[in-house]
């Protein structure tokens, strides 16, 4: 029995905290380079804005009409109108940007840090406090102004630029730090999605509503018979976004209830995997190897033994873990910099240098470097002076306020919400929406230089619980 539970040990694999990192650190593998290509679309976006001759195609193009016909009826339709390019990349889109928050939601309360009440309060007070008073200093400057409806704009932090500045600073910053901020990051957009749904919804049509509510009912189902093909949800959830953009709510919501719908358990559990592997994998033979040393194609006989193999590989990965991985590079390295290539574009040239110290810029600007920084640092203080979660292992308070600077890196959904309040109010609407934009890009600027700053001033020189951990996934590798 002892050889059993080390064979168990062994493959459960390693200590919870190590399962966590290597969690962590493929999340942070994947944001830290993504971050890299965000920041370049940034800087091309600003640079060619501001180019005379090329801004104005820039400007021009994304307001070209988009059409998927089928007969009279186009797909990429909003009320009746064709989408501009515009509008199919932040509705279409980052309609899949937020399916992957959704499935990324649902796996952490599954079997992630919000599965665990205890693991999960921290970040999620440190979240909260980094809602709350970012929104109330931006209330406080903004009474009585034309740019009160963007309180919601310095709510949210940006995973892939935050967590793009840890991984400049390596391993010496301690696994708890990195689940922290990571896990933080995953309630902020929870409250982002909170607020989209709540407030950026307009003219709802009953209707439509209900033929979503009956497409997500065969969602549901589908999950419940263990329908794991891809593609029923890929069709399904197509439906219920195209009736969700014409109901009035905003279509980005469509994606996050897709996601929750995808089924989390796998067709095959893993003893029945790994039988099925072993059984099959008897049928070659060690007299084979030389004949299969000698040509590369296979008898009709070995490849149906191989498909046994790759068809039960696919049946042991849930459609929630599988879409997750797959959709995680698209976007990262495409969508996510379509967007910000999109939306970033800033005219710099006309802009007064006062706007940055004053009106929707400077709300902006204190409600992230400041209030995202209060709001992180003092709930998380409450929350563990209360004795109600512990500190995060090998941290300290300087350690915990340079994160807490770090929230207030908002660029992405900060940019998608400015969107939402200003862009369709017209010409004030766009100098509102660019004075916005001017806000958004200096605040999370000087949050994560700060930030940075502060981490590397106050963490230590090398993190030995890191090394030990990168030794033990070489050695399980």
């Amino acid at each position: 029995m002892a050889h059993v539970s080390e064979i168990d040990d062994k493959m459960s694999g390693i200590p919870k905290v190590h399962h966590a990192f290597f969690s962590a650190r493929q999340t942070l593998k994947r944001y830290a380079t993504g971050g890299n290509v965000l920041i370049f679309a940034t800087v091309l976006a600003l640079i060619v804005a501001n180019i005379p001759g090329i801004n104005t195609m820039y400007n021009d193009f994304w307001n070209q009409e988009m059409r998927l016909q089928i007969g009279d009826f186009n797909v990429l339709s909003h009320a009746g109108h064709p989408m501009t390019v515009l509008q199919f990349i932040n509705d279409a889109l980052m309609a899949i940007f937020f399916f992957t928050i959704g499935l990324e939601i649902k796996r952490e309360v599954l079997v992630g840090e919000l599965s665990s009440f205890r693991q999960a309060l921290l970040p999620v007070m440190g979240a909260i406090g980094g809602m709350v008073f970012p929104v109330g200093l931006y209330l406080l400057l903004s009474a009585g102004t034309d740019y009160i409806d963007g309180a919601a704009i310095p709510m949210a932090t940006d995973i892939a630029f935050s967590l793009g500045v840890l991984a400049i600073l390596g391993s010496r910053v301690p696994v708890s730090l990195k689940i922290f901020l990571t896990t933080l990051a995953v309630v902020d957009d929870i409250g982002g999605i909170i607020v989209i749904a709540a407030f950026y919804s307009s003219h709802i049509e009953l209707t439509f509503i209900g033929y979503a509510a009956i497409g997500l009912a065969i969602l549901i189902l589908g999950a419940y018979m263990k329908v794991q093909t891809k593609m029923f949800y890929f069709i399904v959830g197509g439906v219920v976004w195209f009736l969700v953009l014409n109901s009035g709510i905003h279509p980005t919501i469509a994606g996050v209830l897709v996601a929750f719908c995808i089924p989390s358990v796998p067709v095959y559990a893993p003893k029945k995997y790994i039988k099925t592997i072993r059984r099959t994998i008897r049928n070659f033979n060690e007299e084979d190897d030389v004949v299969l040393s000698q040509r590369t194609i296979l008898s009709h006989e070995q490849m149906d033994w191989l498909k046994k193999i790759e068809s039960a590989s696919d049946k042991v990965i849930s459609p929630l873990q599988d879409l997750e991985d797959s959709l995680h590079p698209v976007t990262i390295y495409l969508i996510i910099p379509i967007f910000a290539f999109a939306n970033a574009g800033i005219f710099l040239l006309d802009i007064d240098p006062v706007t940055i110290v004053e009106g929707i810029s400077l709300a902006i600007i204190i409600g992230l470097v400041i209030g995202k920084f209060l709001g992180i640092f003092l709930f998380s203080w409450i929350t563990v002076k209360l004795h109600l979660a512990p500190m995060p292992e090998h941290s300290d308070w300087k350690m915990i306020a340079a994160i807490s600077m770090l929230g207030g890196i908002g660029f992405t959904v900060s940019l998608f919400i400015a969107n939402l309040s200003f862009g369709d109010m017209g010409e004030s609407g766009l100098e509102l929406l660019n004075n916005a934009k001017i806000g958004i890009v200096v605040g999370s600027f000087l949050s994560g230089l700060i930030g940075y700053l502060m981490l590397n001033r106050y963490l230590p020189k090398s993190n030995t619980d890191m090394d030990d951990d990168d030794e033990l996934e070489n050695e399980n590798s």
